[in-house]
């Protein structure tokens, strides 16, 4: 499992683009992570999936809210990743207003999941392979914080305790 100090893995998520921009063209759109991650600091959250409950009224919203408070304590770019297909969270975005606050990231075929060791199996719940909910803070590819949920809960990746962290250095 991963743990603060290890590097992100070589893994490439999708992203949806509604417009083309900065040579990305329109639809889903590869996003190799440790390029992208290189010299940034990220806030980055993962949820078990897209338009779920508890993550589409409070996990993706608390980020969307504080991402101005986030920017001013230097983080670059707040990412969100769940185990669903870049239509599906190019859509959650939109209907979140996510658009230029919150990279929704689709960790499709659950592969980020699985090479971070927090694969989730929902089967007998009818949801297949997912992702653990957490959040963590990755600085020049490094994980520096780790915020991992137990038990299905909603207490320790939500926003206000990931930005804590950040302004507390």
């Amino acid at each position: 499992m991963i743990k603060v100090g290890d590097a992100v893995p070589a893994v490439t998520l999708f992203e949806y683009m509604d417009e083309p921009t900065g040579g990305c063209s329109i639809g889903p759109n590869p996003v190799d992570l440790k390029q992208a991650a290189a010299g940034k600091t990220i806030a980055l959250f993962a949820v078990p999936g897209a338009f779920t409950p508890t993550c589409s009224a409070q996990h993706l919203p608390g980020f969307i809210a504080e991402a101005a408070a986030f920017r001013a304590a230097g983080v670059d770019e707040i990412w969100c990743v769940s185990v669903n297909d870049a239509f599906v969270m190019g859509a959650w975005g939109r209907e979140a207003g996510a658009k230029g606050v919150v990279r929704m990231l689709a960790d499709g075929s659950a592969d980020f999941a699985k090479a971070l060791g927090l694969e989730l199996d929902l089967t007998a719940k009818g949801l297949g392979l997912r992702s653990q909910r957490y959040s963590a803070l990755i600085v020049d590819g490094v994980f520096k914080q780790l915020n991992l949920e137990g038990g299905g809960g909603y207490t320790v990746s939500d926003a206000q305790t990931l930005l804590k962290q950040v302004q507390a250095g």
